[in-house]
């Protein structure tokens, strides 16, 4: 049996959320953890998603991405299949993603990402065995690709403590990204070119 390639970000069966419970930040405006310490913020002081650390112990969850590993290939442009540099040249960084280009006028221009980057090596793994790229996809470059916002689920005041009010993709200086768990990073592409 050949060897099982698992991207760089997907989450291991032994990789837990461990139970942190949310509740209203004590400023009353956004959500904070009970136990909350300093890492748990990012720079933008947003609240991230805890997960423990175990790539490659147990099986791979095709589907969920580990948020640390996220974020960490976003911020360093990583590969999100091997975990090394992502492609660079002079026209940008090179993305890989489904297509989409029939949902919007320009896509993928003025997107915001949270697939992180490729390198080329990566590129023919992905499109042979990632069932969402073999059905359609499309390989870019992005020459502008600036860090943007957060997607995860956005809570909201309720009577006893928060309530959870679904999936969202917010751009840093929202006023309602207090309110957001983050769970990816998000860049924002710009200045994109399609690759044959």
């Amino acid at each position: 049996m050949p060897d099982l390639v698992v991207p760089h970000v997907t989450k291991w069966s032994t990789e837990h959320t461990p139970l942190s419970k949310v509740t209203r930040h004590r400023s009353g405006r956004g959500i904070a953890y009970v136990d909350e310490t300093i890492g748990d913020r990012d720079s933008q002081g947003v609240l991230w998603a805890r997960a423990n650390l175990a790539p490659q112990v147990g099986r791979p969850l095709f589907g969920q991405v580990h948020p640390l590993r996220q974020r960490r290939a976003m911020r360093r442009l990583l590969c999100q299949v091997c975990g090394g540099l992502a492609d660079r040249t002079d026209d940008g960084v090179l993305w890989l993603l489904p297509d989409h280009r029939d949902d919007w006028s320009g896509w993928p221009e003025d997107m915001f990402a949270t697939e992180p980057p490729i390198c080329r090596p990566c590129v023919d793994v992905s499109t042979r065995l990632c069932p969402a790229l073999r059905r359609s996809h499309v390989l870019f470059r992005s020459h502008v690709h600036e860090i943007a916002g957060v997607r995860g689920p956005r809570y909201r005041p309720g009577k006893r403590g928060v309530v959870e009010d679904g999936l969202v993709l917010v751009p840093y200086g929202d006023p309602l990204i207090p309110w957001t768990l983050a769970h990816d990073l998000a860049r924002e592409l710009r200045a994109c070119v399609i690759v044959d």
